[in-house]
């Protein structure tokens, strides 16, 4: 079932996702009502907050990008209790990225290119990896949706003053996308 995404003001986008139980009931239902949003909606990850639900459960689908990065076809995974246990500072990189919960606003933002993860795959074998590139961004920004952060969080004072105007406008639901979604309630 494709599910609304939330949009920037709903309150649990700034809510710190809790870890669920390995015995959560209809996670496999949950696990494939996201992947079937976030390829409705055209995205490469989503986190559970994104869909109304504070909990600890990212998906991430790479495979759309693989005619551009090839080491990538195929990838197509679920992240359960995900946690960034270190970050590796000694190389970073600016990126441009969006979000399907801050419609139409892209941002250049620095992240470390090395990070190291544990999680629970989908089958709740548990992980502890050290993941670089491309994946390690795109992870940096799915984690952060479970510690009630934004992209838009992380970038400059002064860019952030620059986009006060779209912000705003999409906590009053002037905003357009192309998938189901569900704004705040109306300032």
């Amino acid at each position: 079932m494709i599910l609304p995404i939330y949009i920037y003001g709903q309150p649990v986008l700034r809510k710190v996702a809790e870890d669920i139980p390995t015995d959560m009931a209809g996670l496999d239902v949950l696990l494939q009502d996201m992947f079937e949003t976030l390829t409705e909606s055209d995205g490469v990850g989503l986190a559970a907050p994104q869909i109304g639900k504070p909990i600890r459960v990212v998906v991430i689908d790479l495979d759309v990008l693989s005619d551009d990065l090839p080491e990538y076809k195929g990838f197509r995974k679920a992240y359960i209790n995900p946690h960034i246990v270190e970050y590796d500072d000694t190389k970073t990189e600016s990126m441009e990225e969006g979000c399907l919960s801050v419609p139409a606003i892209h941002e250049n933002v620095t992240r470390p290119t090395r990070i190291r993860v544990q999680y629970l795959d989908d089958t709740m074998q548990p992980h502890d990896e050290w993941v670089e590139g491309y994946l390690a961004r795109v992870m940096q920004h799915e984690f952060d949706h479970l510690e009630g952060k934004l992209f838009i969080d992380r970038i400059s004072p002064l860019r952030k003053q620059l986009i006060k105007s779209k912000l705003r406008a999409i906590l009053q639901g002037r905003f357009r996308c192309g998938y189901k979604a569900k704004a705040a309630a109306r300032r």
